[in-house]
Parts: C-alpha cells; structure tokens; sequence
C-alpha cells in the first residue's frame, strides 16, 4: 500500500523540478511587463511589410520570457501617446520590483538633434511638423524614466530610411541617446549605430529583429551579453552595413532566460572581453588585437563597439577588406559623439566647433539653424559676451579632428581668491545747501493818474476841432511832457 503513494510522491517531485527547470528564474522573481509597436501601414509613405512580423516575433518571444506583453499595432499619433501612458500605468501599478521592456518596430526621425517616433498619420510638410506630428522618443523614456522600477528596456527597431519627401534636411538616423544622463537602471538598443540607416531586410524580418529571436533564446546570458553578440550576428549578415548600439545604465543583472548564477558561454577570442571592465584606451587596444587573425580582431572591435578599439583595428589590419567599412563606421561615430555634444551643450560656440569640424555633413544645415537660433536667444546681451566661447572639456580618441578651444587671453586662476577694490570718489562732497524764502519786497508805490478837464467849453461844443487839437499835443509832448505834467500834479 505505501508503494503507490511512494511512487505517485517520486513523480510529483520529478514534474515540479522539471517545471522549475523550464520556467525563467528572473521572471519568477519579479514582474516583466511589455509593450511591442509595431508601425507597418504608414499613410503617406510606402509599408513596412518586417515590423509587422517583427512585432508578432517579439511578442511571442517576450511572452515566453514571463513577460506580461502588450501588442498594438499602425497607431496614430493620439493612439501612441495613449498606448504609452496606459502602459506606463501598469508599471506603476506592479511596483518597483518590476522590469518594463519596449519594443518599437517602424519609422524613426532626428530633428534639430531630438528623435521621434513615426505614427502611421504622420504627414509633414516641413520639419516643423515634426514636433507637433510625432512622439519624441524622450517622452517616452523619461515618463517610464519617472517610475520607480528594477529596470527599462528599450529596443528600437526604428532607424530605416526617410521616406518623406518634406524632410530631405534631416540628418540620418537616429541621435545619441546617452542612459547615463538620466535616470540610473536603464537599457537602450538601437538596431544600427547612431547617425546611420538600418535595413529594413529581406526575409520575414529586419536583421536586426531576426538576430534578437535567435540570440535572445539562448539562457544564463546577461543582457550585455545578449547585445554584444546580436551586434556582431547583425554585422556579419549585412556584410558590415548595419552595427547595432545600445548604452545601458542599469543597476542589477538581467536575463531574458535561465538562472543568474549559470556561466555563460564565450564569443572567440572573448576571454579578452574580461579585461574590458571600463572603456580601454587605443594603446590597451593595439597590445590587445596585435598578432590576432584579422577575423577575431573584428569580432572583438565589433562587439565592444568604440572610437578606440575601431581605431586600433584600422591601424593594424590595414589590408583587411573589412577596414574601409570600419573606417567609415568610425568616421561617423566620431561626428555623432561631437553632434551629440554640440546639442547638449546649444551654445554659440558648441554649434560653432561642430561647423569647424563638420561643415558637409548632413547634420550641417541643422546645426546653422541651431545655431542662428541661440544667437537670436542671446540678443540684447553685449556682443562681446555673446561672442565669448565657453570652453569644454571633452574626452576625445587622440586622432579626433576636433579643434581644442581658445583658452581664454586672461587666464584666471580658481585658487587665488579675487582682489575687490573699493571705489574711491575723488570729487568732493557738495555743501548742503538750505532754501530759505526770499524776502518780501514791498509793493510799489502806486502812482494814480488824474487828468483835469480842460478849461474853456465841454468837448461836445468843440466838436471835431478840439480833438484834433489834444490828439496833436499829446503826440508832440512825448514822455517828457508826461514827467512834467506828473510833476505838476504832485506839486498840487
């Protein structure tokens, strides 16, 4: 009799560990909700037939992963903004031990350094529309930014060419997004590197989405990791043309599958990647790739992803047939690292440097506009305050072209504390002055005329005559005659 229940008791326990071994640790231990886009039937432009399969690919993906998905599809521009906030909601509502994923697949734009999300009834007729049309990827990360969360991820599929006509003065791709000057537990992919175009492929999906479905699946992987080797998937299928990019500021591990204390394994050559705790210099890089197949070499260069090791590869394998690819790669990472510092800084003299460095470039046209703009901000101030240029100090590979800023003609020196002079007024001080009243003449004495009638008849019997005659002496008497006769009137 206790056989049967020793038994039953035996495979109890095998299916609960098989069940435990199948299900994601991570996700068990905390909330993962997800919200997929996917923005295939524009209006105004032709579709994306690939990010409708890239959102039903990611979707069951995530769902497998524990994640809690949310999927819409060909959203409007008032339908985005709803969607996010309503997503944003149910983050807040599970609480902060939660990981929040976005996965946008679709149309993205860089206007006056800010990138937008495309809704499907985007119609611009100028690059001013943009701003009133679109969904400022901004937006989106700092309302999820605001949340107190475990994590936020963002994976953006969203660096396809332009199709609007009306935008021919936009810059190519998407801008840098630093996570590390926001808020701290935050993860960012893009599905090429920042300033250039992604492929939009030819399979059922992007490459970018295909390298995600297949390395993400892969358990005990750390999502650095996972990215590393999705950028290098991508690069080898477009032959170099597309290199994903991520920044990532997260404070805790993160796995999409599996347990966190599992090992991972190694790309080639990786046991190097150890030593790239922080980001090494172009010297730690050449001692690195010196005497490495050419094809390990750019398998680690790719997988880090920076202006240093890309320079290194360039110096070293001069002759490789992937070196003009990686040239170019570099010489845009470089202008997008100065473009990305121009806008954060919006001065005169942060558009100003940029121009000196990079007048042809796309951004070019931009960066006047910009640059006319903080102009016009700081009119009314002194010219020569306005013309002043702020100097920034900036880490750059030691090739970078960039011009180091004119210091300033009077250096000052933070140590010395500055000498205040009081101002001294020469001029002596006025005498107080009292008013009094002026005092009061008396009035003159009035002098009253009388003139006594003439003698001899009234006036009326002279008629005519006599007035001729008095109008006559009058006359001839002048101011003498008047003195005498005044003086003849007071005698009486």
């Amino acid at each position: 009799m206790r056989r049967p229940v020793f038994s039953n008791m035996l495979l109890a326990s095998g299916l609960l560990a098989l069940t435990q071994m199948m299900t994601p640790t991570d996700a068990a231990a905390e909330a993962r909700l997800a919200l997929v886009i996917g923005q295939s039937a524009y209006r105004t432009v032709p579709e994306l037939p690939n990010a409708a399969n890239d959102a039903k690919g990611m979707t069951e993906l995530l769902g497998n992963a524990g994640f809690t998905v949310t999927t819409v599809a060909n959203l409007a521009q008032t339908e985005m903004r709803a969607a996010i906030s309503d997503f944003a909601g149910k983050v807040s509502a599970a609480g902060a031990d939660t990981v929040a994923l976005v996965f946008y697949a679709g149309h993205g734009l860089q206007i006056d350094g800010e990138n937008y999300l495309v809704p499907v009834d985007l119609d611009p007729k100028r690059e001013a529309d943009i701003p009133l049309q679109g969904v400022r990827l901004n937006d989106m990360l700092n309302t999820l930014g605001a949340l107190p969360t475990r994590a936020r991820i963002f994976m953006l599929d969203a660096c396809r060419n332009n199709p609007f006509p009306a935008l021919r003065g936009a810059g190519h791709g998407l801008a840098i997004v630093d996570t590390k000057a926001g808020a701290p537990g935050s993860f960012i992919s893009y599905s090429t590197s920042p300033g250039a175009e992604a492929e939009d492929g030819n399979g059922v999906d992007s490459p970018y989405t295909a390298a995600v479905l297949t390395v993400a699946k892969q358990p005990n992987l750390p999502i650095e990791e996972v990215f590393k080797r999705i950028r290098v998937a991508v690069a080898q299928s477009t032959d170099g043309r597309q290199i994903p990019w991520e920044s990532s500021s997260l404070t805790t591990d993160f796995r999409f599958f599996g347990e966190s204390s599992s090992s991972t394994p190694s790309l080639p050559g990786a046991s190097a990647m150890a030593l790239a705790g922080g980001t090494r210099s172009l010297d730690d890089w050449r001692k690195e790739l010196r005497g490495k197949p050419a094809m390990v070499a750019y398998e680690l260069v790719i997988t880090e992803d920076t202006v240093e090791a890309y320079q290194a590869y360039i110096e070293l394998y001069t002759q490789d047939t992937r070196t003009p690819r990686l040239r170019t790669v570099l010489e845009r990472r470089r202008q997008m690292l100065a473009w990305e510092r121009a806008t954060a800084i919006n001065t005169r003299a942060s558009f100003e440097a940029y121009l000196a460095n990079w007048d042809n470039s796309d951004l070019a046209a931009t960066a006047r506009r910009l640059l006319l703009r903080v102009q016009n901000r700081n009119y009314g101030q002194p010219a020569a305050v306005a013309a002043t240029p702020v100097p920034v100090a900036v880490a750059m590979a030691p090739t970078c072209p960039c011009s180091t800023p004119t210091p300033p003609a009077t250096p000052v020196n933070p140590s010395v504390p500055p000498i205040i002079k009081k101002r001294v007024d020469d001029t002596p001080p006025k005498r107080k002055v009292v008013e009094t009243p002026p005092k009061r003449r008396p009035p003159p004495e009035e002098v009253v005329y009388e003139r006594a009638p003439p003698p001899g008849p009234p006036p009326a019997a002279v008629m005519q005559g006599i007035g001729i005659g008095v109008g006559i002496g009058l006359g001839m008497g002048g101011g003498r005659g008047g003195d005498h006769y005044r003086g003849d009137y007071r005698r009486y």
